[in-house]
């Protein structure tokens, strides 16, 4: 079993309130579950209007395979216009 997570750290120059800021990060989230079956929530910078920290995860049988998916997970983040990525880190959960 492999594990791995990315955290997108967003700026939203949009977002002049914190209901434009959720009418950003909603099809985000949303686009990125239904479409890749991963999980995806937003993690940091909750109360910040023009920054927005977002958490991916997901598990796969073959490190190869959660590679790919997670991939295709950054390049849809990166493909919407309204948000400007600070940066993306990918961690992995090593088995012990």
């Amino acid at each position: 079993m492999h594990a791995a997570a990315v955290h997108f750290d967003l700026h939203l120059p949009q977002a002049h309130s914190l209901k434009d800021k959720r009418a950003i990060i909603r099809p985000i989230l949303e686009g990125c579950r239904r479409r890749y079956q991963v999980a995806a929530a937003e993690v940091d910078h909750q109360d910040a209007w023009q920054r927005a920290g977002l958490g991916v995860s997901a598990v796969s049988a073959t490190a190869g395979h959660l590679c790919e998916v997670l991939d295709q997970v950054e390049r849809f983040v990166w493909s919407f216009p309204e948000v400007e990525v600070i940066g993306a880190e990918r961690r992995w959960l090593e088995e012990e």
